[in-house]
C-alpha cells in the first residue's frame, strides 16, 4: 500500500511571521514532518494549495476532489484547516470515490510548542491504511464519518453532529 498526502493549508501548515506578528503561509512543513515521522510506507506529497480554510471556496474544493480522483493511490490523507474541513469532506464523501480518504489538521500550528499536528498526521496515515473506502475525519485520536462530524469551537475538538 502507498499513501497520497494532499496539503491544502490550514493551521497545520501556518508559520509564525515575527515581523508581522501573525500566522501566515510560506512553504509547507510537510516534507520536514514526513522525514521526522520516519514513515516507512511509500508516500507521495502533493501540495494543492496553502490557504486558510475560511478562504476556501467551491473552486478550491473541486481542485481537491480532482486531486483525489487523479491519485493512483487508494489511500489519501488530506491536511486541511479545521474551520471548513467538514464542508470539504462533504464534497468528497458525496463523490463516493472508491478510495479511503482521511481528513486531518491541527488546532495549533506544527511549528508551535504543544501542537497536535504531528500526532494527527500519524493517526490519519494509520487510519487511511486501515479504514474501508469512504471519506473520514481523523482528529485527536477519534475517527468520524464525513456525514457525522462537526467542530465544537468552544471545546476545540471534533464531535459527532
Amino acid at each position: 500500500m502507498s499513501l497520497r498526502i494532499l496539503a491544502t493549508g490550514g493551521t497545520f501548515d501556518k508559520h509564525y511571521n515575527e515581523i508581522a506578528g501573525k500566522l501566515d503561509f510560506a512553504e509547507s512543513h510537510l516534507p520536514e514532518v514526513l522525514q521526522r515521522a520516519r514513515l516507512t510506507v511509500p508516500a507521495t506529497l502533493e501540495v494543492c494549495m496553502l490557504i486558510d480554510s475560511l478562504d476556501m471556496d467551491d473552486s478550491h474544493r473541486q481542485t481537491i476532489l480532482k486531486a483525489c480522483q487523479n491519485a493512483p493511490e487508494k489511500a489519501i490523507v488530506i491536511i486541511h484547516g479545521t474551520d471548513t474541513m467538514r464542508e470539504t469532506a462533504e464534497v468528497l464523501g458525496a463523490a463516493n470515490l472508491d478510495k479511503t480518504i482521511v481528513f486531518t489538521g491541527a488546532m495549533i500550528p506544527y511549528e508551535v510548542a504543544g501542537s497536535d499536528a504531528f500526532f494527527n498526521l500519524g493517526f490519519a496515515c494509520a487510519a487511511a491504511q486501515l479504514l474501508p473506502p469512504g471519506c473520514h475525519v481523523a482528529m485527536n485520536g477519534k475517527i468520524f464519518p464525513w456525514h457525522d462530524v462537526k467542530k465544537d469551537r468552544q471545546a476545540g475538538v471534533f464531535i459527532n453532529k
